[in-house]
């Protein structure tokens, strides 16, 4: 059977890596990777299929900027040509990006079966663009593989239950990904001395695009650093680029972007981890590092309701507060909420049983 598995942005990477692999290892199962180049930058793509053994792709495209319709529609041209020339039986997508919804629609559109990867994820923020693509791609997909359990009571609350698409819990590749790499981590070099800090990622729309919510955060980020611990941040491009046009002042530790080791390693070694990440929220968690959410909602609210993250959205004052309250908090992980690492062996077996 013939997987085309469709990937362009960081967090697909990483999920890949571990699925790609599950796959591999599985007779009668073969797998075409698009790469559709959303993240074109060495340090967010090619890094990583350096790092994680990912296979080199079968088609790299060159599709980054741009509008959210225009890219969309670019990716939709390209898979669309590759779909009719390489013939899969089934398609499978990750996550909730532009090529993801991208990948999915293509192959509804060809009546190629579609499987989706972290399926059943709700923030209800409609005015984020990734909750309008997971919200899609899950209702044009056949097989919807859930991360929690959480996942899988949203999509029966919509009624999926009632539609002949498949649901089904398996876990998050997250935590498989995480516990196969972590031992393998390294710190980054301008850093490699450092422990005991917050590290701090931002790069969510809602965040880099509304100067008052960015210059909420960098004020918080720069207290954090002068008053509570230190703040490394490794600096996503846009963000960099909004904060320099904004013209805020940003007094931490900044890094560059890191492969996905170097950013294990900063997670096993920090104290806490202020984020607007969806995957960062659960990567501390697996680290059993506690977490800062600097958004308004998270789909991962299962990490709420334990404790381990708090939201705080882009409010300085409680930025700066729940970031001194995580230092002192303990966060344990017992493995039943995202399925202990075994999550991609579930989903290699399930495209074998259900579309063999």
């Amino acid at each position: 059977m013939r997987i085309m598995t469709v990937i362009g942005a960081r967090p697909q990477f990483i999920k890949a890596g571990v699925v790609s692999r599950a796959i591999a290892e599985t007779d009668g199962l073969d797998e075409i990777i698009v790469h559709t180049g959303q993240h074109f930058d060495a340090n967010m793509s090619q890094v990583f299929f350096d790092q994680l053994g990912l296979p080199k792709p079968d088609h790299l495209f060159d599709i980054n900027g741009g509008s959210h319709g225009a890219m969309t529609g670019r990716m939709l041209t390209e898979i669309e040509a590759v779909i009719l020339s390489d013939k899969p039986d089934v398609m499978l997508v990750y996550g909730d990006t532009n090529s993801t919804l991208a990948g999915a629609l293509a192959a509804a559109k060809l009546h190629v079966p579609v499987a989706h990867v972290e399926a059943g994820l709700r923030s209800f923020n409609m005015q984020m663009p990734e909750e309008v693509n997971r919200i899609l791609t899950d209702n044009i997909s056949d097989i919807l593989f859930c991360p929690t359990q959480t996942a899988v009571d949203q999509l029966l609350k919509e009624g999926f239950d009632h539609k002949p698409a498949r649901v089904e819990w398996v876990g998050d590749v997250m935590q498989d990904s995480a516990l196969v790499f972590g031992d393998m981590a390294q710190m980054p070099g301008e850093v490699a001395e450092q422990t005991g800090f917050v590290l701090a990622t931002v790069h969510r729309a809602e965040n880099t695009d509304a100067p008052e919510r960015l210059s909420a955060i960098v004020d918080a980020l720069n207290r954090v650093h002068r008053d509570v611990a230190p703040v490394i941040l490794p600096v996503h491009p846009r963000t960099k680029k909004m904060i320099a046009q904004a013209g805020f002042s940003l007094d931490v530790t900044t890094i560059e972007p890191v492969g996905y080791l170097e950013f294990l390693a900063l997670l096993k070694n920090c104290a806490a981890v202020a984020t607007d990440s969806g995957g960062v929220q659960k990567e501390a968690f697996f680290f059993a590092k506690p977490g800062v959410v600097m958004r308004d909602q998270t789909e991962w609210t299962e990490l709420l309701e334990n404790g381990a993250n708090v939201l705080v959205g882009a409010h300085a004052d409680r930025i700066v507060e729940q970031a001194r309250v995580a230092l002192s908090k303990t966060v344990r992980d017992d493995g039943s909420l995202y399925g202990g690492g075994t999550a991609s062996q579930r989903i290699a077996k399930s495209l074998l049983a259900h579309f063999d």
